[in-house]
């Protein structure tokens, strides 16, 4: 693109920026309706995607390295207040995110839910689907819960703190050298890195800032499957095997495992090596598997995850969903990274 920055349409609506970025490092993307505040800082790999919804943000924004802001396909929009920062690897999905939170590494914020103005999110801790959190706390755990009242001057030290630590990040840019023999329907964000023997059937997707690495074994994507922004897979020499009409969502990580049909791996998960996960499996946002262990048909939550049940109809309705939604995203940004491409040319 002519335009050093990565900002993408999304059914001709581009993102609107109020400025010119502090910050818009290599590997950052944003695309669609996004309305965008002055003095932006966006790191490496960071993502900001609202195809299906749109995102606002206010001023101030800073995402720390491979952070992933999206949406909820017709649902949920995105809105984040001003002097925001998201740390690294963190996750805003589909919420309202108030001003002057403080969202630390690994950190995920689920569909539908509220935080109030100055709540500090810490290390790794989710925030479940449509829960409202009070302003002036300090919030951790998978539920987050309250921890205590934020301390006189507590919020902006650890702003400040984080922030400096975003600043001071930087990630080395990977190589991108799969071997490709891929279908025509499939799709590759241009921002996406590929290395070693990585095999895609028709219509499979690979979204913004993935970093697949195959080394000297295989990764497997399988029709209409999806592996969404800043999810991170490594074989470790071993083969990573995903199968139909599953999902891999936002920021997880996946070891040499294999995956079935019809499964749903939620954002910020961890599946460790050995793991198999069989056909029709919903792993719950920020669980982690422990290494060799098998999922049978179900719902799974927590570290090491448990098998809580079996999948309800709006369980199912969500994997099954998800598949035609991100198979219609894939066309569309297919259709516009084309269109850059001879742009640039």
């Amino acid at each position: 693109m002519k335009d050093k920055l990565n900002l993408l349409p999304y059914a001709g609506t581009r993102p609107s920026l109020a400025g010119p970025p502090t910050r818009f490092e290599r590997g950052a993307a944003v695309i669609g309706r996004v309305t965008l505040g002055v003095d932006a800082w966006l790191s490496e790999s960071s993502v900001i995607r609202a195809d299906g919804h749109f995102v606002r943000a206010g001023r101030e924004l800073m995402l720390g390295p491979r952070a992933t802001v999206h949406i909820a396909h017709d649902v949920y929009p995105t809105l984040i207040g001003d002097n925001v920062t998201v740390g690294e690897y963190g996750v805003v999905h589909a919420c309202t995110v108030g001003d002057g939170c403080v969202i630390e590494d690994g950190a995920v914020i689920l569909d539908g839910s509220e935080l109030e103005a100055d709540i500090l999110l810490t290390v790794g801790s989710v925030v479940f689907p449509r829960t409202r959190l009070a302003g002036g706390f300090i919030y951790s755990g998978r539920p987050a819960k309250p921890e205590r009242p934020l301390a006189h001057g507590e919020l902006a030290e650890r702003r400040d703190r984080l922030r400096g630590h975003i600043r001071a990040t930087d990630i080395a840019p990977a190589r991108d050298d799969a071997r490709r023999n891929f279908d025509s329907t499939v799709f590759i964000a241009n921002t996406a890195t590929l290395r070693g023997k990585i095999v895609a059937a028709p219509e499979a997707q690979v979204y913004y800032a993935c970093d697949l690495d195959a080394g000297s074994g295989e990764i497997v994507i399988g029709a209409r499957s999806n592996v969404q922004d800043n999810s991170l897979l490594r074989t470790g020499g071993g083969r990573i095997v995903i199968g139909m009409d599953s999902t891999i969502g936002h920021n997880v990580k996946l070891a040499a495992c294999t995956i079935g049909d019809r499964s749903l791996i939620g954002i910020g998960s961890v599946v460790a090596a050995g793991t198999v996960v069989a056909d029709d499996v919903f792993l719950a946002a920020g669980a982690a598997t422990a290494p060799g262990q098998v999922l049978l048909s179900g719902m799974w939550v927590g570290s090491p995850a448990r098998r809580i049940g079996d999948l309800d109809d709006a369980k199912r309705k969500i994997i099954s969903d998800t598949i035609p939604t991100y198979c219609e995203y894939a066309r569309e940004l297919a259709r516009v990274q084309a269109a850059a491409a001879v742009v640039t040319a």
